[in-house]
């Protein structure tokens, strides 16, 4: 009987406990507010003050937010909220107007892949590229007559791109897949010095087989590599041949004039093989037009 009581006498208090702390959280009127709009009576609620008190936390950081970068909650852009499923209360992480926003915005990233891609690339934009200087507008007039023809052509080639250090020849490129992708075509860009440094990693492979059947692919600062024979004759000249084979769009980027990247390429540990770099540029006309664009370095 003693103990009965004692066990009764504790339960008390824990109920005291709760009704004082719930009674506390309401003076903060982000926490009333919230659980005024569960519709849940006192009873149900203060058993969960504690979480409650924490989605008002959060909550109220959403009320002073100005920018998502400023998200001080657990998950960023996100508030932890309740919400009431068949009259049982229970939790959820939801994803605020700036992270909705957010998710609209990039949501054209899922149609393209990016191997060792900078992030300024992966967030490059037509409309934010320098206009300015005249020596850019060929490339940018390609661009643009390339984005409006590029459903109706059957025979599609992509651009050699080659120009100065810095004259933002990888941001207009990138600009573009961005653009495509936007459009649901799918592409990817691949940063070829890293990809090639990568190339005895276990998921190569798979990551090759992916950039070779891609329809659409951009090989970012190509001639910046080590050029060895095998990635030459092993990697390179088939993933260009494939590409030539189903008439997939291919597009370059490079500080080296086709000339020069002929040269670039003859050279390996083998010697100098003219012969095989030529098949290579060979390719590389087949699959583009060349365009030389010469410009103020922007990166300075």
């Amino acid at each position: 009987m003693e103990a009965l009581k004692k066990s009764l006498k504790e339960k008390e208090f824990v109920k005291v406990d709760l009704d004082k702390e719930y009674e506390e959280a309401l003076k903060n009127p982000v926490f009333l507010e919230m659980v005024k709009k569960t519709r849940l009576s006192k009873e149900e609620l203060k058993n969960y003050t504690s979480s409650l008190e924490d989605a008002a936390l959060e909550y109220g950081h959403c009320l002073e937010c100005k920018s998502i970068l400023d998200c001080p909650n657990r998950m960023r852009g996100h508030v932890y909220f309740p919400f009431v499923q068949k009259g049982v209360l229970d939790f959820e992480y939801k994803p605020c107007s700036y992270q909705k926003k957010l998710e609209k915005e990039t949501r054209y990233q899922k149609n393209i892949r990016y191997f060792s891609v900078p992030k300024v690339l992966q967030d490059a934009s037509m409309d934010n590229i320098f206009k300015k200087d005249k020596s850019r507008f060929e490339a940018i007039l390609w661009i643009g007559d390339f984005l409006k023809k590029y459903e109706e052509d059957t025979l599609k080639k992509g651009l050699y791109l080659y120009g100065n250090f810095g004259c933002g020849k990888s941001y207009l490129l990138a600009a573009l897949m961005n653009e495509l992708a936007k459009k649901n075509h799918k592409s990817a860009m691949v940063f070829w010095p890293e990809f090639l440094r990568q190339a005895f990693y276990d998921d190569f492979k798979e990551k090759f087989e992916y950039v070779k059947k891609v329809p659409i692919l951009l090989i970012d600062d190509i001639g910046a590599e080590n050029v060895t024979a095998w990635t030459r004759d092993e990697v390179l000249c088939p993933l260009l041949q494939y590409r030539m084979d189903e008439g997939l769009v291919t597009f370059f980027t490079s500080n080296l004039s086709l000339e020069e990247l002929e040269e670039h390429l003859s050279v390996s540990k083998s010697g100098v093989e003219k012969i095989k770099a030529g098949r290579i540029i060979s390719r590389i006309q087949q699959l583009s037009t060349p365009l030389n664009m010469i410009s103020k370095n922007l990166r300075k």
